[in-house]
């Protein structure tokens, strides 16, 4: 019992940093704080990753709802009923006649 005692008490002093055998141990230790470290710095890589794909997707909704309100846009110009409206008040009109097709025929010399 008084050997389980010593044991602690050396544990929480310190002694197996200090004592003969200390290098294998700052091996272990400096071995796990570099791992620790390693594995922090991933995680925080990780998520910066994370928060920059989100953002992407957003900007991404947003371009997308652009395009189609630009589109509709587009479409109601492009009606014949917007374009005989607009071109009215130039004074031009449909025309009441339908197009006629004009044929050329070469003479052969």
């Amino acid at each position: 019992m008084a050997k389980v005692k010593r044991n602690i008490y050396d544990l929480l002093r310190g002694s197996f940093l200090t004592d003969a055998s200390a290098f294998k141990n700052w091996r272990i230790i400096i071995f796990v704080v570099a791992l620790a470290l390693f594995m922090i710095s991933s995680a925080h890589r990780a998520n910066r990753k994370v928060i920059e794909i989100s953002e992407l997707n957003k900007k991404k909704r947003e371009l997308r709802a652009e395009y189609v309100d630009t589109g509709t846009i587009l479409m109601r110009m492009k009606m014949e009923s917007n374009i005989r409206q607009k071109v009215k008040s130039r004074g031009i009109i449909p025309s009441t006649t339908s197009p006629q097709k004009i044929k050329i025929i070469r003479k052969k010399n």
